[in-house]
């Protein structure tokens, strides 16, 4: 069996086709999996375990079907739902795991991150996140009313697509640099992010030897995923049906 990735799906009602497909791999591919990662971003916006808005509830539930079903699934947080707490575990079954992580799989040690963290040219950016990860502040919010806490995160998802308008591709893109010490630090010659939404194998030099660098693709008009076994990585891209 394969061990899968996925990442940057975004879900939001705003976007149905996207939940839909996402359902729809849960209830397929992935009930075949050994288990399934998915490296941050699962939702557009995620404002606290407490959020009763009934399309997340409805895609943790069908989290809680693939759980149930005894197929592992482990969640990172990415830039937009860097939130997710324990709530969130026990409505879905799923396991948090921190950034980066490394995991063996067919024998070789593989560093897992969502990817923010190696866009080290996006300064801005990178204030913020130390901003919003920040115990103190997450606190702060989560104590705000849920109305209160919708309305901030709809200022900020306008304020992130002005941002990413006025800056650019080599800014929100990874820096070469940091994957290269990131992957040193961490003894691997695999990487696996998200985050860029710019699915690609890329081959790596690291140390005089080889490596790779596994970057998913973002769901918004088809589904990314990784499948890793005994045979090694295969990126896919999954067609999403037409609307009825």
């Amino acid at each position: 069996m394969a061990t899968l990735f996925v990442s940057d799906l975004h879900l939001d009602a705003s976007e149905p086709a996207a939940g839909v497909q996402f359902r729809q791999f849960l209830g397929g591919a992935a009930r075949n999996a050994e288990a399934l990662y998915i490296l941050g971003d699962l939702f557009e916006t995620w404002i606290g375990d407490d959020d009763d808005e009934p399309y997340r509830a409805g895609i943790c539930a069908a989290l809680a079907e693939l759980t149930g079903a005894g197929v592992p699934c482990y969640v990172m947080h990415g830039n937009r739902d860097f939130l997710l707490g324990r709530g969130f575990e026990q409505r879905t079954g799923a396991f948090l795991v921190g950034d980066p992580l490394i995991v063996e799989l067919a024998g070789e040690p593989v560093l897992l991150t969502h990817g923010d963290a190696l866009c080290t040219a996006d300064h801005a950016y990178q204030r913020l996140r130390a901003l919003v990860r920040a115990p103190g502040w997450q606190r702060r919010f989560l104590a705000l009313p849920l109305p209160v806490r919708r309305a901030l995160a709809a200022r900020a998802r306008s304020g992130s697509r002005r941002h990413m308008a006025s800056i650019g591709e080599n800014i929100t893109d990874v820096d070469d640099e940091a994957v290269i010490a990131a992957m040193r630090a961490c003894g691997v010659r695999s990487l696996v992010h998200g985050h860029t939404h710019r699915p690609a194998v890329h081959a790596l030099t690291l140390d005089g030897g080889r490596a790779r660098r596994i970057v998913l693709g973002a769901w918004h008009e088809a589904g990314s995923c990784l499948a890793w076994d005994v045979g090694g990585p295969q990126l896919m891209s999954l067609a999403r049906e037409a609307a009825a």
